[in-house]
């Protein structure tokens, strides 16, 4: 999502431009009327200026009302908005901030440090001690309108002390952390060189305390993925030292930079006893872990929010024990991951017919780009754990932390039942006791190895099939927990023999693990016969059987196989060498430089009904089904100006429409903060979704939904523009801190649940960004993600099915980026096709924010299965261009009833909140008009009157 920016303001300016020149002209003629009045007698010279000037302030009038009620019409009603998060309301979030916190930081090394039962005193180095990781940026920023909790004052609420003499070192240095923004970012790390560290600083810090605490800090955001190369000249990096550079060339930033090293290199040799807190969303290379052997704890915070360091400090006092899993791969060397060579900059050479040079001063020239998906299904452990089976790697040398890792102060033992089998849903008793000396939870982790035949379906030999936490368990407490999933759930996506998904005849080892790689006890589930799920014997979660959507993404590129123990490996990874968009694929891409509605128009088409006067309101159809008959009746009732109006102006609210009296709403921003952009208001942030993830805990997804529901609903938002469940491919990826794992299994449940919590408050989630947007590179510059269709489905659109079919998602934000040679938010294959149809999806697809580029096109979005645009003023391409055939009109009409079907069932349409007449900003101006009307009478009869006495 994209906030207010300057972009919008010239266009703003260039909407109201002829109402502004309209203005002016009246002016000039009021002064050359003035200046020849000055020749003229007397009465008349009085009757020509004092005309002119009231025909001017008339005309003031008239024009204010024009764009007051015109194009600015939307923003002035945005803006005038009302709604505000209640002081009870922000104590519960940050309640529950600490809650997530406590469950989902990760204990990553414990060597008997931790908990500091009996330390209270920490020297806490490291710049980022006094600035860490709170949140991201762009749509996932705080405000400063709420106080936040910073790691030291978690440190102190716990009842540690801290050097204020340190603290005070690294203030002086820099009290504000580098921005990284959406249109701008400054990737410099602040970290004193050691050579300014005083001595007697130093000296003093041991005589304070013989326990150390180091913290780093890494963020990305909207806009821009973390640095490949740190050292690269062309980013925006000031050095912490004149003598040296903190990162050679080739090195990425998610490692230690050369002053970060230093003052490892000074704490780790002065003291014995050293936490190392990583606070950042991105998986960080902590291989220092193993080269100091003082470093005895180590833990990451994912982002806590406003409110979540206090559990920190309850971590490290022992008053929670932790629980938190790895909802990513900690690598030790990121740069040897399959994705590496192709995640980033990737522009086609050869496509001068798709460029566009735009004139705006964000947009630029817009060029068709591509990233390649080389790793097809093998991303994050599926790729470690199946490669470590065929021997392809060394996993101890390759993985230093396994996805759904994490330690406790207590220890556990699982025992696994036997399996069940019950109308095709498989389940297993699995009885965890707490076998330690204090109360814990654990997370209970359950994954399937399917049967692999050499050179067929891609298969992992590791995937998540079901996960659960238990309740806090005192020492000796025992809890048994049921995990349940279906056979289907077990197959596999075949996107080249039967095109469907077939689960393969063969046993399927089932396995209870601490980890993805740790194996606790397994059972094994044997398939007698292969079943292909086609349109003869679909997914029973399915409404249409699934199948190819996607072949024109495949692409050029070599992907990735398990064949023959990865014999591909080093072709198939390699960076790129085409940068040649082929022919087949340019027959087929589409963007505003060639696409024309007329070549789509169907002859057969039968032109609706429009402006019927059949007396139904909207609200009629509350709780009516998608199908009811009634719909078309309704909708016979629009006009085509209404549904123009309806599709092309969603940002940040859908409009209100006259003829069915439907009732305007607002769309809030923000996937851990309620933002509104217009009014300036603003909920709590609260920690982010990797810390959500961390927690394993399908419960407190569905708290998170529920605060976020109620903070929208104090806030009058009727829409939500999150949950964020782009898939982690990279651990470079700019909003990592927004999306929420490298499972799709993990990222849909958790989502699922938010999105069911929250519309227990009437608000619909905009589950966002559908899809494949999964680096913000290019993402408003027309990047191409070529990829297998067994990849799409098994691993980008895992989470978004599952937010649908499981949490019932009402909306969909669609993404900027190619699927292949089409747009996403005019893909009929994914967005009619697989949504709709498949999945069975009845709500409305939002874009992500419609910037005008050179892709976006109000037109193809409604014939393709987007219904609204998120601009919130007319700056043409959101505006549909065919509003004459019957092809663009049924398509504005179901886009309408789209739109039209979600908001009825929302808080919208509950009788307290239901608003179908004029704002009070209208009614003011309308009062206003009256007076100034009553004013112009008042100075017309004055100046008529005093006319005719000068003439006696």
């Amino acid at each position: 999502m994209l906030s207010i920016n300057i972009s919008d303001v010239i266009n703003v300016v260039k909407l109201i431009t002829p109402h502004l020149i309209a203005l002016a002209v009246i002016l000039v003629a009021a002064i050359v009327i003035t200046i020849v009045a000055g020749k003229k007698e007397k009465t008349t010279r009085f009757m020509m200026r004092r005309q002119s000037w009231i025909a001017f302030l008339l005309a003031v009038v008239v024009i204010a009302n024009l764009i007051c009620f015109g194009p600015m019409s939307n923003m002035i009603t945005l803006a005038t908005g009302n709604g505000e998060v209640s002081d009870k309301t922000i104590d519960e979030a940050r309640e529950l901030s600490e809650k997530i916190a406590g469950e989902g930081i990760v204990l990553l090394e414990n060597k008997g440090i931790l908990p500091l039962t009996d330390t209270k005193k920490i020297n806490v180095f490291g710049w980022s001690s006094t600035n860490p990781y709170y949140g991201g940026t762009g749509s996932g920023g705080f405000s400063a309108d709420f106080e936040t909790t910073s790691l030291l004052d978690g440190l102190h609420e716990a009842g540690f002390e801290t050097n204020d003499e340190l603290s005070e070192f690294y203030t002086a240095y820099r009290t504000d952390r580098p921005e990284i923004g959406l249109f701008g970012q400054d990737w410099t790390l602040p970290e004193p060189a050691l050579s300014t560290y005083p001595a007697d600083m130093l000296e003093n810090a041991k005589n304070y305390s013989d326990t150390a605490m180091i913290v780093i800090a890494r963020s990305g955001g909207e806009g821009a993925d973390l640095p490949k190369d740190a050292s690269d000249k062309s980013l925006t990096y000031t050095q912490n030292s004149e003598d040296y550079k903190d990162f050679s060339k080739g090195q990425h930033i998610l490692q230690l930079s050369k002053t970060e090293r230093d003052l490892f290199d000074q704490v780790c040799a002065d003291y014995s006893n050293v936490i190392v807190v990583y606070t950042g969303a991105n998986t960080f290379e902590m291989n220092f872990v193993d080269e100091y052997p003082s470093i005895k704890g180590l833990l990451w915070c994912q982002g806590l929010g406003q409110g979540g360091f206090p559990a920190l400090g309850e971590i490290l006092n022992g008053e929670v024990n932790p629980s938190g899993k790895t909802s990513d791969t900690f690598a030790r060397n990121i740069a040897n991951a399959p994705w590496f060579n192709n995640f980033g900059d990737y522009a086609f050479d050869n496509v001068e017919e798709f460029t566009l040079d735009s004139g705006d001063p964000i947009l630029g020239v817009s060029q068709p780009h591509f990233v390649n998906y080389v790793e097809g299904i093998y991303v994050g452990y599926r790729f470690y754990e199946t490669a470590a089976v065929e021997g392809l790697i060394d996993y101890d040398k390759e993985v230093q932390y396994p996805f759904g890792y994490g330690l406790s102060y207590t220890t556990f033992k699982q025992e696994m039942g036997d399996l069940t089998v019950n109308d095709g849903t498989l389940s297993v008793d699995v009885t965890v006791t707490n076998t330690g000396d204090v109360a814990g939870k654990s997370a209970v982790e359950l994954y399937d190895t399917p049967p692999y035949t050499n050179g067929g379906i891609e298969k992992s030999a590791v995937n998540l099939v079901a996960f659960d936490k238990t309740d806090l368990l005192q020492p000796g407490e025992s809890q048994t927990i049921t995990l349940s999933f279906s056979e289907e759930s077990l197959a596999s996506y075949d996107d080249k023999n039967e095109k469907a998904y077939v689960l393969e005849e063969g046993d399927y080892i089932i396995s209870l693990r601490e980890d993805a790689h740790t194996v606790i006890d397994e059972k094994t589930y044997k398939v007698g016969a292969t079943v292909v799920f086609n349109e003869a014997n679909k997914r029973t979660s399915d409404q249409v059987a699934a199948t190819n959507h996607f072949e024109d993404s495949q692409g050029t590129a070599t992907y990735l196989s398990r064949a023959n123990h990865f014999a591909n490996y080093a072709e198939a990874t390699a960076a790129p060498t085409n940068y040649s968009m082929s022919d087949e694929m340019k027959a087929n891409y589409i963007c505003n430089l060639n696409y024309n509605p007329e070549d789509y128009n169907d002859a057969s088409d039968e032109m609706p009904i429009t402006g019927a006067n059949n007396g139904m309101k909207l609200e009629d159809l509350r709780g009516a089904d998608y199908d009811d008959e009634r719909w078309e009746t309704l909708l016979d009732q629009l006009t085509v100006p209404e549904m123009v109006s309806l599709v092309g102006l969603g940002g940040y609210q859908t409009m209100e429409v006259a003829s069915v009296e439907k009732a305007r709403t607002t769309d809030c921003d923000g996937p851990a903060s309620i933002t509104n952009n217009f009014t300036g208001k603003f909920s709590i942030g609260m920690p982010s979704s990797v810390t959500l993830a961390c927690t394993f805990d399908k419960n407190l997804g569905y708290e998170y939904g529920h605060i976020m529901g109620k903070m929208c609903d104090e806030m009058d938002a009727s829409g939500w523009y999150a949950p964020a469940i782009n898939t982690h491919r990279a651990a470079l990826g700019g909003r990592e801190f927004e999306y929420v794992s490298e499972d799709g299994l993990l990222s849909g449940t958790l989502i699922a649940q938010e999105v069911i919590a929250a519309k227990e408050f009437g608000v619909y989630s905009y589950v966002k960004h559908f899809a494949m947007n999964d680096q913000e590179t290019n993402r408003w510059n027309m990047v191409s993600i070529w990829a297998p269709e067994q990849a799409i489905r098994e691993i980008y659109l895992k989470p978004f099915e599952i937010a649908i079919k499981d949490g019932g998602a009402q909306a969909v934000m669609s993404s900027y980026s190619y699927i292949g040679p089409h747009w996403s938010g005019a893909n009929d294959s994914l967005l009619n096709k697989v949504l709709r149809d498949e999945w069975g999806f009845r709500g409305m697809v939002i874009t992500d924010y419609f910037l005008g580029a050179n892709f976006m096109d109000a037109d193809a979005c409604i014939r393709n299965g987007n219904d609204l645009m998120l601009v919130a003023y007319e700056m043409g391409d959101n505006t549909v261009n065919d509003q004459t055939s019957a092809t663009g009109i049924k398509a504005l009409r179901t886009a309408s009833k789209n739109i039209m079907y979600t908001v009825v069932n929302s808080r919208a349409y509950e009788p307290e909140n239901l608003h179908t007449g004029l704002y009070n900003w209208q009614i003011a101006f309308i009062v206003i008009d009256i007076i100034l009307a009553a004013l112009l009478i008042f100075l017309e009869l004055g100046t008529m009157k005093k006319y005719k006495k000068m003439n006696n």
